[in-house]
This record gives structure tokens, C-alpha cells and sequence, in this order.
């Protein structure tokens, strides 16, 4: 099967080069926004990627001095972001028009070259080449795994500018061989929260309260510098944005990597999460931040979960925090809490994130025994075995993950 990873790469540039660079990112994201203000009339997105090329590459290539790569990139970027907004409008949802802000840049094979050390990139001024400046232990790294690996293709990259440095990402492929997936396989269930970001079938939990600390600070120092009101703060929000966003998504990389690692450990062919639609609707407490969370981490486990052939869905939440895993008793009173959990029926008493875990899995089951075969035994848990007709004996003791200090990617 083929797998595509992104590899973040620190450039090293000089001045000279980072001015080409600078002007090479703003004069791609004038063009961007040149391509969004043609394709909306004021009553129609035009998003035909087609039609939007005979309207604007002439007039962009005269505007810019990009290369014409450059110009196709941007109108492709704005293509995709305009389907999303008018996606989201024929669900009846509210959504602006995009505005490219974010310094970025598109490279592929036609206006780059990429080798093991470094790139030469096409700017508004010829090309240059930039170094890569790889971490001093380059072993057991994206870069060691994906870069430098012969078994990977490089198919493009997008050039970053954040915290006073140049970053490229660079996008690999490689076709793999997949492990045989048994054709009854197991399922873990995997239950999201805003408490514990995440909590197995197998009883591991996730904490968010990582997460949640680092949001209020970042807070605080956003609102500290909204009241100044200078171009500094301004800038100085912005790049706050930008190192929370790689906080969280370091934690996010690990918690995926330790759930996909459950998962072979106990011999899962298949993950299943709740579904994400409209999460903050039904999760107290659920902020914009969580929402993106649960959505980066379903994205990271689906493809890191790929190489090893493991399956990842998702099911209804529909009353999964209010059904018995045990004896499928199904109460709003049977979670007496946020934490707790307790059967009005037979009596069960756990983790409410935890048996909810369990449900989710074994939605999964039931999906796949009602299909056309190929269907998972049952849903794995810290002991044993759940299945539709009956659970194999299961303490109900849950028991705390214990976690990799250093984050991979």
C-alpha cells in the first residue's frame, strides 16, 4: 500500500536568501488572494480549478514574479479552501471566504529540487540553495525514517516562515508491504473527552489536563498582548499561535503513536472512535481547541495505524456514555457523573470514559457482524475479551498508561 508522510525541515539561509524567500511567500499569498477575490461575484464561488486558471494566471503572472508553478499552486490551495467553505454553506452552516495570511509557499519537482542535505528553491530572483539543518542525534527521526530513506519518494514540500526561521515540509510516499490482517480481527474502542483526551477499551488513559494548562496560558499571553495594540503584539500573538499549535501537535503525534502501540500490543485489527460531527454540540465542556484535537488525533492515528494494517472507523456516540458495557442497560442516571459510572440495573461501576470506551468498540462489532463478514471477534479490553454474546471475565480494574517521554513524529 502506499504511505505518504511530511517531514519538517529547518533551512538554513542567509540574509540575502531570506529576503528572496520573504518576497517569493508574499508575492504567493497576494496571488492566492487575488485568485479568492475572482472567484466570488457576490453571488457565486466559482471552483473549477479550469475555469479559475483562464481568469486569473495571466493577470497573476503579470502581477507577480512568480514562477508559473508558483501561480498554479496558489490557485490550487484557494480551490481547495473555496470547496470547503461552500461545503460548509450547503449544510447551512456560516463560513467567511478565505484570507491567506499564514507564511507559506508550494514547491513540487518542477520548481524545486530536493536532495538528502539540501534544496535548491525557485524564488522571485532565480533559484537558491538552502541547507538542511538536520537535529545533532539523527537517528530514529522523521528525517533518519522518511527523508533519508531511499524507500521514500519526495513528492513536494511547503515552505514555512515561523519563531524568526525558515521551515520546509517536505512530503514523502513509499509503497509498503502491510501485514496480513486477520480475517476475523479485534477491535479497541477509543473514547474522547475534555478531561482524558483519550481512554482505551483497555482501560489506558490520556490525559488532557497537558493540554488544558498550556491552552489557559497561551491565553493569558494572548490577552496580555491584545492589550497593547502595537504591530509588535500583533506579531508576537501570532507566533504564540503558531508554538502552541506545535506543542499540541507534538502531544497529539505521541498520544496517536501510544494508541496505535495498544493496538498491535493486544493484537487489534481495528480502531474505533466516536464520530466528530458536531462534537462540540454534544461534549460539555468542549472547546473550539478540543474539537481540533480530537480531529488531529483520529487523523494521526488512521495514518499511522496504515503500515501496520490496522483499520480505523468511526461509530455514532449515540448513547455511549449511557449504556452498561456489561449488560447493555442503557439509563441517562447510569452516569451519575463526569468520572463515574454506575449500572441502575445489574449494578456495574467504573470509569464513565471507560465503559464509554467500550461501547464505542463494541459499536464497531456490531457494524461489522451485521455486514458481510470479515467481522472483528470482539472488542479488546485490559483482560480479555468483550463480544455481542457475552464477555469473556474482565476485572473491572482499569489501569494508567504508562507514556514515551520523548515525543515522535
Amino acid at each position: 500500500m502506499e504511505v505518504r508522510r511530511t517531514v519538517p525541515v529547518k533551512l538554513a539561509v542567509d540574509e540575502s536568501e531570506a529576503d528572496l524567500l520573504h518576497e517569493t511567500i508574499q508575492q504567493f499569498l497576494d496571488a492566492a488572494n487575488y485568485v479568492v477575490d475572482a472567484a466570488y461575484d457576490g453571488e457565486w464561488v466559482e471552483t473549477r480549478k479550469s475555469v479559475l486558471h483562464d481568469e486569473t494566471y495571466s493577470d497573476v503572472r503579470e502581477r507577480t514574479d512568480l514562477h508559473s508553478n508558483h501561480v498554479q499552486s496558489a490557485r490550487d490551495r484557494v480551490v481547495d479552501a473555496l470547496k470547503s467553505v461552500v461545503a460548509k454553506w450547503s449544510k447551512g452552516e456560516t463560513a467567511s471566504l478565505p484570507t491567506f495570511t499564514a507564511l507559506f509557499c508550494e514547491y513540487n519537482h518542477r520548481n524545486a529540487t530536493f536532495d538528502d542535505d539540501h534544496a535548491t528553491l525557485s524564488t522571485v530572483d532565480g533559484r537558491i540553495t538552502v541547507g538542511y539543518q538536520f537535529p545533532d542525534e539523527n537517528h530514529d527521526t522523521p528525517h533518519s525514517e522518511y527523508l533519508l530513506n531511499d524507500a521514500y519518494e519526495t513528492t513536494g514540500a511547503t515552505l514555512h516562515y515561523r519563531n524568526g526561521s525558515f521551515f520546509l515540509y517536505v512530503r514523502t510516499k513509499a509503497d509498503v508491504d502491510v501485514p496480513d490482517r486477520p480475517e476475523n480481527g479485534t477491535v479497541l474502542g477509543v473514547d474522547l473527552g475534555v478531561e482524558n483526551i483519550a481512554v482505551t477499551s483497555t482501560g489506558t488513559f490520556w490525559s488532557a489536563d497537558e493540554l488544558n494548562h498550556w491552552h489557559r496560558e497561551y491565553e493569558k499571553r494572548r490577552g496580555s498582548l491584545g492589550q497593547c495594540g502595537t504591530r509588535w503584539a500583533h506579531e508576537n500573538i501570532q507566533s504564540v499561535g503558531r508554538t502552541e499549535t506545535g506543542r499540541f501537535e507534538q502531544l497529539l503525534h505521541r498520544i496517536a503513536n501510544e494508541i496505535v502501540e495498544e493496538a498491535i500490543e493486544y493484537e487489534c485489527s481495528y480502531i474505533a472512535f466516536e464520530n466528530l460531527t458536531n462534537i462540540r454540540d454534544r461534549m460539555g465542556g468542549c472547546k473550539k481547541l478540543h474539537s481540533w484535537a480530537f480531529g488531529r488525533l483520529f487523523d494521526c492515528v488512521t495514518y499511522k495505524g496504515e503500515p501496520h494494517g490496522l483499520i480505523v472507523e468511526q461509530v455514532s456516540p449515540a448513547y455511549t456514555g449511557q449504556r452498561c458495557s456489561t449488560c447493555g442497560f442503557t439509563h441517562e442516571l447510569n452516569r451519575a457523573s463526569q468520572e463515574s459510572f454506575c449500572c441502575q440495573d445489574c449494578g456495574y461501576e467504573n470509569h464513565a470514559d471507560y465503559n464509554a470506551a467500550k461501547n464505542i468498540g463494541l459499536k464497531l462489532l456490531r457494524n461489522q457482524t451485521g455486514g458481510k463478514g470479515g467481522a472483528p471477534v470482539g472488542v479488546r479490553l485490559n483482560s480479555g475479551m468483550v463480544n455481542t454474546n457475552g464477555v469473556v471475565p474482565v476485572p473491572d480494574s482499569v489501569r494508567v498508561g504508562v507514556h514515551a517521554e520523548s515525543p515522535r513524529l
